[in-house]
């Protein structure tokens, strides 16, 4: 059974993703629709581009994936169609997709060419283009049908941590803020072990805050699993399953978890001094 999947800004209190669905289901009602989140924040590309790259991972290839965010119709602006890592991703031409796959080069690029003609009316950019382009290669249409291949997107840079030599330093900057409240980072695993080479300790500074220790997962945090109850609320840093350097509070929520009681947004920094 073919899979598309839906992410989107539009919230679930309007009428905009039941549309989607029923367009999908109006042209193809064999079709696996499953919803990856409809609850980004309003045009929040960075935002989307986390959730999307670890969701997508874990989806049959050829899945297609179509991603409405800060996808309002405009002339002047395409649609596109990433084949990237065996799937299909639409979105609107706006940088997201190069926020996805900073590190992934796609196999092909096309501008979609449905309801683009000068005399075409599209109301709602998800039910006009979207679907039909998805339901399309749903059905194993090829790219080619629907597009016009390209050489390139609009491009995003994706924030990266830097490492200053100088101060022996690695500075890197909070990307997102999950549903526990945890803090996540741009500084991975990788480029952690890479700056640290030949230096014991470390610490880590946020506001006016410290932790000195990495934890390899949130139940690490636990030595005594007869006090589970007692480590409630304790403040670690960990490398979470996306091996990107998190800011949590264990068994820690919304309501107080890393974000309310750190006090740290998405773009402020995080630094790693070694010694």
């Amino acid at each position: 059974m073919s899979i598309i999947t839906l992410t989107s800004d539009f919230g679930n209190l309007d009428y905009r993703v039941a549309a989607v669905k029923g367009s999908i289901l109006s042209l193809n009602q064999k079709v696996n629709i499953i919803d990856i989140t409809h609850d980004i924040q309003a045009f929040n590309l960075i935002q989307t581009s986390y959730i999307v790259r670890n969701a997508y991972k874990h989806f049959p290839k050829n899945t297609v994936h179509i991603i409405s965010v800060d996808s309002f119709h405009n002339k002047s602006r395409k649609n596109i169609l990433y084949k990237a890592d065996g799937h299909y991703f639409i979105a609107a031409d706006n940088g997201l997709l190069s926020l996805v796959f900073f590190d992934i080069k796609p196999e092909a690029i096309y501008e979609i060419t449905l309801n683009n003609r000068f005399d075409d009316i599209v109301n709602f950019t998800s039910t006009d283009v979207f679907v039909p382009a998805a339901v399309h290669l749903a059905n194993g249409g090829l790219p080619e049908v629907i597009g016009r291949k390209i050489d390139t997107a609009k491009q995003l840079l994706f924030p990266k941590p830097v490492y200053n030599d100088s101060e022996k330093m690695i500075i890197g900057e909070v990307t997102y803020i999950d549903n526990f409240g945890n803090i996540i980072s741009n500084i991975s695993k990788d480029f952690f072990e890479s700056s640290g080479k030949g230096y014991e300790n470390f610490t880590i500074k946020f506001r006016n805050l410290s932790l000195s220790r990495i934890f390899l997962s949130h139940t690490e945090v636990v030595s005594d699993w007869e006090r589970e109850t007692e480590f409630h609320g304790q403040s670690a840093a960990i490398f979470n399953d996306s091996q990107l350097l998190e800011l949590t509070i264990y068994k820690g929520s919304k309501k107080n978890g890393a974000k309310s009681l750190f006090g740290l947004n998405v773009g402020e920094n995080i630094y790693i001094e070694f010694f």
